[in-house]
């Protein structure tokens, strides 16, 4: 029988490992047929990474020097911290070295490229021509970026059982549980992992476990790890049965029904005891190592994320052509659905190589025959509702207010289950090769709220989240329910929702904000649910990076 812990050593039968909430990446650079500034030899070029903050260019790091070099391969890599829900804009810049020059301008500049990080994630490797400061080609020179991921996300899993383990319980066996420890730079030994106690037994079984490698042995397979096995009493004083030494290298042998055997030793009843041999034996059944893929694993290795807009054209928004409409576009050239468009579009358009977006429309009256569609392109082209980047989205957007009637009602579904047909397809290809993300903005409250549930319980089941964005001052109680934080969303037939896949953001509560920070927090939750999905499919990426 498995028993849990006691409140004492409760807090730690799980593993103990880091927090990873920042993403590092590592950027290698190489350049070619860069422009020659050297007379006698030629040019001995550096790199300079500088990254945006607050609108100035600021310096990341340099490469080395390759002397008399137009093809450099540099050595020297750049490590950037990855946010994927901001746009971290990177300029790599080539100059020549001058041995007299003190300031950076001094050098012979060879040209630039100019980009988002999410870009170079989302391309792995990416080559672009050089600029010159006058927006001309640097000649035939080009750079080439290669991006990888820093972390070591190895897990391990072990399976373990105990064989004639030492009787210490007077009126019974043992209660047997074991502590795994790693030793540390500074020769200590660190708690990891600790299995849950088997009651009265000296032949114990423990469940199967999983642990961050990183945790267990700081992704060093030879690192010595330290296994205790104690009989667990209720007034917290343990009894020591015995310990071993180990590596994961050693465990990793442990594969394919070979078993491997660890003897339990008491170090003091050793000394004591001439005839020792052991206090048990521990059987470790199986060993085995994988990865737990990151959203950058995916993205890395070629998944695209798909983004389609709807806009609400209900009634209820006001006439565009008046100011006190949600659509009025203000003579600086912007409104409330436009900000909502930019501020998520600028991020996500990264992460589609084509950058070409379906923009849909719902609630409005279309020409020529003046009937409600809740499911249009804002281009009015039903065969190609294609924008082309985030900017083609907003430009549809504005062309199309003064041919549309704003009507109603409110109604999702049509637009969920447009965007899910597609999901539906690259669903069927089992690879993770695609995921969709659809931003709604809306202004009011759902007419069609069953059939919304219904379509958001069976959208969970693809490779598909939904954003969206409340813009007014509406009461968007009905959102929150939708956005399943705080409990599982049903549909009107009782199924469940597989995962929670809705984020509903009111945008009111950015309108004093940094544009920048609706989108953290809009797009706060979707690489999780990118590889949440993926996870449960067990689909690992389409390329993923070598060990």
């Amino acid at each position: 029988m498995a028993y849990t812990l006691g409140s004492d050593i409760q807090g730690q039968t799980r593993g103990v490992g880091p927090q990873h909430s920042v993403t590092r990446v590592e950027l290698s650079v190489t350049a070619a047929n860069l422009l020659d500034r050297d007379v006698a030899s030629k040019s001995d070029p550096f790199c300079v990474l500088f990254h945006e903050v607050d609108g100035n260019w600021v310096e990341l790091g340099r490469t080395e020097t390759a002397v008399n070099n137009l093809n450099p391969v540099f050595g020297v890599k750049f490590q950037v911290d990855y946010h994927f829900e901001e746009i971290q804009k990177l300029r790599f810049a080539m100059f020549d070295e001058d041995k007299c020059a003190t300031q950076l301008y001094e050098h012979d500049f060879l040209g630039e490229y100019v980009c988002t990080l999410g870009v170079i994630v989302s391309n792995k490797k990416l080559h672009r021509p050089l600029i010159l400061a006058n927006g001309k080609p640097a000649g035939k020179g080009s750079i080439t970026i290669t991006a990888q991921e820093l972390s070591d996300n190895r897990i391990i899993t072990l399976t373990l059982s105990g064989r004639k383990l030492d009787k210490k319980d007077f009126f019974g066996k043992s209660d047997p549980y074991l502590e795994f420890h790693k030793q540390g730079e500074d020769d200590k030994w660190m708690l990891v992992h600790r299995t849950e106690v088997i009651k009265n037994t000296l032949d114990p079984s423990w469940k199967q476990f999983t642990v961050p490698l990183v945790s267990l042995c700081n992704g060093d397979v030879d690192r010595n790890i330290k296994v205790l096995c104690f009989d667990y009493d209720n007034d917290g004083g343990h009894d020591f049965i015995g310990e071993f030494q180990t590596t994961v290298a050693k465990m990793s042998e442990a594969q394919n029904s070979v078993e491997v055997e660890f003897e339990c030793i008491n170090p003091k009843k050793q000394k004591k005891k001439k005839n020792y041999k052991n206090s048990g034996v521990i059987i470790l059944k199986s060993c085995k190592i994988t990865r737990d893929y990151t959203f950058l694993d995916y993205i890395l290795g070629g998944c695209q994320l798909m983004f389609t807009v709807g806009i609400d054209f209900t009634a209820s928004n006001g006439n565009p052509r008046e100011p006190s409409s949600l659509h009025y576009i203000n003579p600086l050239g912007s409104n409330e659905y436009l900000a909502a468009i930019l501020a998520v579009g600028q991020i996500i358009q990264d992460y589609d190589t084509d950058k070409m977006f379906p923009a849909l429309g719902f609630g409005a009256q279309l020409p020529p025959d003046w009937k409600v569609s809740h499911e249009f392109a804002i281009n009015f082209n039903p065969t190609n509702p294609f924008c082309s980047g985030v900017e083609g989205i907003a430009q549809a957007y504005s062309a199309c207010l003064p041919h549309i009637r704003f009507y109603g009602p409110t109604n999702f579904a049509p637009i969920i289950n447009h965007v899910a047909r597609f999901a539906a397809q690259a669903l069927q290809q089992e690879k993770a090769a695609q995921y969709f993300t659809l931003l709604i903005i809306t202004d009011g409250v759902i007419s069609d709220m069953d059939e919304t549930r219904h379509s958001i319980v069976q959208a969970s089941k693809l490779p598909m989240s939904i954003i969206i964005i409340g813009v007014g001052n509406a009461d968007f109680a009905a959102m929150e329910f939708l956005d399943g934080d705080a409990s599982v969303l049903r549909s009107n037939t009782g199924e469940e929702a597989v995962r929670d896949i809705v984020q509903f953001v009111p945008f009111r509560d950015f309108r004093n904000a940094p544009k920048e920070t609706l989108a953290k927090c809009v797009l706060a939750e979707l690489p999780q649910q990118v590889t949440q999905y993926f996870k449960q499919r067990n689909l690992p990426p389409i390329n993923p990076a070598p060990e």
